[in-house]
């Protein structure tokens, strides 16, 4: 279903991009791609978020080249997270299997140099704001899964500002069970349900610019 709705709405897309360039393509696509799969997460998660605060235009392809740099600059710094590029944004999926513990909240040691990693990345694009998200699979009881993807989804909100990032750009959001990205159906997509996911977006500021043609 999911592939079907991608390839769908990507096929909607295409047939008007003949008079685009290949960054405007890229970055109308992507846009098209984080709404399809957008629309099968719960509404309001990271995917609807990013699909929700395109631009679009001009502006929204200068926006895009400067998510593209990031986006790679993550990749390469966090090779053990899950990178992507989504509409105007970026897409940033960590395994709760590495960050904690079961069952806990407290970021594992041998985890804390990835994190710090990123975090570093982040600090260069002070232009953007980050979204926290924490997930759980459907293992457990409703309540004890939503206080733990609270309590992760802090846990990294923290660390960031521990490392310099301002609180002003960081928003921390937790659904428990609620959102699943995969049927909790397999122990294999359990372990992709359980995760920390980070939205990056651009701020007020870099919007401004992208629409002065100055960014």
């Amino acid at each position: 279903m999911k592939n079907f709705i991608f390839v769908f709405v990507s096929v909607l897309v295409l047939a008007g991009c003949s008079s685009m360039n290949k960054q405007q393509k890229g970055t109308a696509i992507g846009a098209a791609g984080g709404a399809a799969l957008g629309a099968l997460v719960t509404k309001g998660s990271v995917w609807g978020i990013l699909a929700g605060a395109a631009i679009g235009g001009a502006a929204g392809n200068l926006i895009g080249k400067k998510m593209d740099a990031q986006a790679k600059e993550l990749t390469q710094a966090v090779p053990t997270a899950q990178v992507e590029r989504v509409g105007e944004g970026i897409n940033m999926t960590f395994e709760s299997g590495l960050m904690f513990k079961i069952n806990s909240a407290d970021i594992n040691e041998s985890y804390k140099d990835d994190l710090a990693s990123a975090t570093a990345v982040f600090a260069k694009y002070p232009e953007t704001n980050l979204i926290i998200e924490g997930h759980t699979d459907d293992t457990g009881k409703d309540e004890f899964n939503m206080a733990l993807s609270e309590k992760r989804a802090k846990a990294v909100g923290d660390f960031l500002k521990s490392k310099g990032i301002a609180a002003s750009r960081i928003t921390e959001k937790w659904y428990g069970e609620a959102q699943p990205k995969y049927p909790n159906d397999t122990e294999e997509n359990r372990v992709k349900n359980r995760r920390v996911e980070i939205a990056v977006i651009a701020n007020d500021e870099m919007k401004q610019k992208a629409n002065e043609g100055k960014l």
